[in-house]
């Protein structure tokens, strides 16, 4: 190797998943992807990972996370599990595009990085084992903006693009995104060997997990109990952060959803704009069974089936469903209700604030302002206002509203609440600006950056991830990123291909 390609030394890898049987994975290297070129870096997820700086300039960059390099200390694979998609079972799937590199242990934590679009593997079914840069930018985004507004997900290193053709609806160019996340363990991984009744690999699954990542777990007097209902918790705060964010996940396959907690697998996402409940964010869901309303019940419902597959490891299907119902509703309902009244401004809870803050869904549900900008919107206001001045106090939000009489029939009604349990205004608005984003990751933003990206400019894909890593600053450079969706972004939509 010449001196300029000489790599800078690099972390161990301590490949942690590799070292469970065989049966769990196949050993492959990804496949390689012809001349690649780097569309962007996540610098925070280098240093996440403990990777020089040096690393990101390098030029073989693109080439280790292309996956035509072996990164020293590697020991690529591709995972099976099994799932219910779209709440049928699907039998077998697995990592049909992605390849495990391996993990490392650092003082951040333990840490597993994945090339997602490297390939096909043996579960790929069919299909060519690439991804295409435009859900690559998606998920490489997105990944970083869910980690900016504080909720739990799966992180993006890199994206690497390829001039080389790829066929979805139309012929795309091909990419790979580096995803890092503690673990990638699924729902559908234990659905996976209960299914088959291999139960000796069924516990080997659940002890790794808890060894690796949960050992609280190992001193209960039930591990494989204490799991699952650490994982019930850990799911009901996530969805819960979802809805009051308003996060559509888009497809909430049992396959997609990760058993430590984090949000899996961006395809087609989106965040609330002009509200509606029943807001359906992907093109392919021709039933509505994953709109924003309906996540709460699709997670348990994901969640029954994930204690279904415990049911050998319990040896009781009733013990194993109550471990569901204790645990998953009282997280969901605690951690929205105190999302939902740091949204609205709330110092203390009261009695009554589960019909307020039902009240206001009720609002923009029948009067559809954009989500994000009511709640930013909301949070200059004040706790009171003399009647002479309040329509121009007030403007930000009832400029929301072709009905301003209603706009103000509700805040007269948060006023009163706000009142109950006083809270100088300039913290009381510090501390909505911190619970309520300016900026989240809209479809068109997306777009654009997606736009250039195939034109060769990577550019806006590096001004909106710096703009998403703070959401709830002002960020008055990029107010644009800000606005309603232009006209033109009408027609957008997203499907499971994207």
């Amino acid at each position: 190797m010449n001196a300029p390609d000489r790599l800078p030394d690099l972390p161990p890898f301590d490949n942690s998943f590799a070292a469970l049987p065989d049966a769990f994975y196949t050993r492959l290297d990804p496949q390689p992807l012809p001349d690649p070129y780097v569309v962007g870096v996540s610098d925070e997820v280098a240093e996440l990972l403990g990777l020089p700086r040096e690393l990101l300039g390098h030029p073989q960059f693109a080439e280790l996370f292309a996956g035509n390099r072996r990164l020293p200390g590697a020991d690529p694979l591709a995972a099976v599990y099994s799932g219910h998609q779209f709440g049928v079972w699907a039998g077998q799937l697995g990592d049909g595009r992605a390849h495990l590199l391996g993990g490392l242990r650092n003082a951040h934590g333990h840490w597993e990085i994945q090339l997602k679009g490297a390939g096909r593997t043996p579960y790929s079914r069919g299909a060519d084992g690439r991804a295409v840069l435009r859900s690559s930018i998606r998920e490489f985004l997105c990944s970083e903006a869910m980690a900016g507004l504080g909720i739990p997900t799966t992180r993006a290193l890199c994206v690497i693009g390829a001039d080389q053709p790829v066929r979805r609806e139309m012929v795309e160019t091909a990419a790979v995104v580096t995803r890092v996340a503690p673990g990638f363990v699924r729902f559908g991984s234990f659905e996976h060997w209960a299914a088959r009744r291999r139960i000796g690999e069924l516990r080997r699954l659940a002890d790794y997990v808890i060894d690796t990542f949960r050992p609280e777990c190992r001193t209960a007097a039930n591990p494989h109990d204490a799991l699952l209902r650490d994982v019930a918790t850990r799911t009901g705060e996530l969805i819960a952060h979802w809805m009051a964010v308003g996060f559509m996940h888009g497809v909430m396959n049992t396959d997609n959803m990760s058993i430590l907690g984090l949000t899996l697998d961006y395809g087609p996402f989106g965040f609330m704009e002009a509200f509606d409940a029943g807001h359906i964010c992907n093109h392919s869901d021709d039933h509505g069974r994953y709109s924003y309303r309906n996540q709460p019940h699709v997670a348990q419902w994901n969640l029954y089936c994930l204690a279904e597959a415990f049911v050998p490891l319990l040896g009781d299907a009733e013990a194993a469903r109550a471990a569901i119902d204790e645990s998953y509703g009282d997280a969901f309902g605690q951690t929205f209700e105190r999302l939902m009244r740091a949204k609205l401004g709330l110092r203390d809870a009261q009695p009554d604030d589960e019909a307020f803050i039902g009240a206001t869904f009720a609002l923009l549900q029948e009067h559809r302002p954009d989500y994000t900008l009511f709640f930013r919107a909301l949070s200059q206001l004040p706790a009171a206002v003399d009647a002479p001045e309040r329509a121009k106090t007030d403007a930000p939000l009832r400029d929301q509203f072709v009905d301003r009489a209603a706009c103000d029939a509700w805040l007269a009604t948060w006023r009163a609440r706000l009142a109950r349990t006083p809270w100088p205004d300039a913290e009381r608005q510090a501390a909505m600006r911190a619970a309520n984003p300016k900026y989240v990751l809209r479809n068109w933003l997306a777009e654009v950056a997606i736009r250039r990206a195939s034109a060769k400019d990577f550019s806006e894909v590096a001004r909106l991830l710096a703009c998403l890593r703070r959401p709830y600053d002002e960020q008055p450079d990029n107010a644009a990123y800000a606005a309603l969706p232009p006209d033109w972004a009408n027609g957008l939509q997203v499907s499971c291909s994207s």
